[in-house]
């Protein structure tokens, strides 16, 4: 620090739940001062003084970005910032002068693209620069909103909702995040406008287990994969939406990648009755074989992972009990699955062995197979060709809107279900 004491400023969950900006003695390691902290979710953000290093600001993100300034000026210049940009737009100051005469600010909106303006400190003025997406400018997109869903043991969940029509209800797609550990914010999605575009209600929740709200909301997701809280919290959000006559009971469909895939797969076979369909993208249907195909340089992290989901290696029941795979006798209602040839993180064996076990059942499900792909798809091709068959699969099940399907020249898409009939 700037105080001529051997100190230092730290992001720290040391003998506290959510992560606080204290200072630091470096000698005793001892606290010297708590800066600032928010009970209901980590600190995010700080931005010192260029030459003095003093803190002016530190930011939290629970819903939205919220700013406790302890700078007055900085204060200032970001209320006359947001007084010049769009309604309901998040302002963040992307560079400024070595002086700090001039600065580069950003507008972010939910409902279109990024504006970026420089600001005239002294002036007080902004001048237009470029926007992210310009091609989205002419169309009136949808707004996100934040929301507060209450799980059934009282846990207050933050989750983000566009919606198709304000006026009635849609069918909902519930759009789980990977990770687990990760979460969702607040700002333009473009799957979220995909689906409001076609008729369909977005809801995105940080279930228990997400990050960026502390140690207690991350690690009451521990042991809770399938059949525990983080999937109650799921299905307690779907609830939430059906109460508040956003949803259509009768067409939800649950869609995810990586841990949101396995959340989709959990969906389907451990409440069958709350879903018309699903989409699963690169989940493990089994969770044993997906920790066991970990790489050995990896080991720490799955020690990590055994850790949080409960010790599958030792306890054969516990796995059978939370993997999909074991419960496909459940599930009522059409499968999409899609998977990459070559994940190295969720192997193509967790698709092949529950797609091939509905198959065998008669259960409805849809298998497409990119093989130059890996954990989600990355080649433009490749995501247009999924998009457009997860856009037939939805209009069949959930009714609402689809462009016909012409299958992109460089698609490397297969089919292993239907491959298997060939053969």
């Amino acid at each position: 620090c700037n105080d001529g004491t051997p100190t230092c400023y730290m992001l720290s969950t040391l003998g506290r739940d959510t992560k606080a900006l204290i200072k630091v003695d470096l000698n005793t390691g001892e606290t010297v001062e708590e800066i600032s902290s928010n009970d209901k979710c980590d600190c995010r953000g700080v931005v010192l003084d260029e030459d003095t290093k003093e803190i002016r600001m530190v930011s939290y993100t629970r819903a939205r970005t919220e700013r406790i300034f302890l700078d007055k000026e900085l204060e200032q210049h970001y209320s006359t910032l947001e007084e010049l940009g769009p309604a309901s737009a998040e302002v963040a100051v992307a560079s400024k002068t070595r002086d700090e005469t001039l600065w580069v600010a950003s507008y972010s909106r939910s409902d279109g693209p990024t504006e970026f303006r420089l600001y005239d400190v002294a002036k007080k003025t902004t001048t237009p620069l470029f926007v992210t997406k310009p091609n989205l400018l002419p169309y009136q997109l949808s707004p996100m909103e934040d929301v507060r869903i209450q799980a059934r043991d009282g846990l207050e969940l933050v989750g983000y909702l566009t919606r198709a029509d304000k006026e009635q209800k849609t069918p909902l797609i519930l759009l789980v995040h990977g990770g687990p550990w990760a979460r969702d914010f607040w700002g333009f999605n473009a799957q979220a406008q995909w689906f409001a575009n076609r008729g369909y209600a977005t809801l995105q929740v940080n279930f228990r287990g997400s990050t960026g709200y502390g140690k207690t909301h991350l690690h009451k997701g521990d042991c809770q994969w399938g059949v525990g809280t983080m999937q109650h919290d799921l299905s307690d959000a779907v609830q939430w939406a059906i109460d508040q006559g956003i949803a259509d009971p009768h067409k939800i469909c649950i869609y995810g990648g990586s841990y949101g895939g396995y959340a989709c797969l959990a969906g389907l076979t451990f409440t069958p009755d709350l879903y018309c369909c699903g989409v699963d993208i690169v989940g493990p249907s089994n969770v044993k074989t997906l920790l066991d195909s970990i790489p050995a340089y990896w080991g720490p992290l799955r020690n990590q992972m055994l850790l949080k989901i409960g010790n599958v290696d030792e306890d054969e029941e516990f796995n059978k009990k939370i993997s999909p795979l074991f419960h496909v006798d459940n599930i009522q209602s059409p499968l999409l699955i899609g998977q990459g040839a070559n994940d190295p993180r969720v192997k193509q064996a967790e698709a092949d062995q529950i797609a091939f076990s509905m198959k065998e059942k008669g259960i409805p499900v849809e298998y497409v197979l990119y093989s130059d792909e890996g954990h989600g798809f990355a080649r433009p091709d490749n995501r247009i060709d999924f998009n457009g068959r997860v856009e037939l699969f939805l209009e069949k099940h959930l009714g609402g809107r689809a462009e016909p399907f012409v299958k992109p020249e460089g698609s490397s898409a297969k089919f292993p279900l239907l491959e298997e009939q060939v053969a």
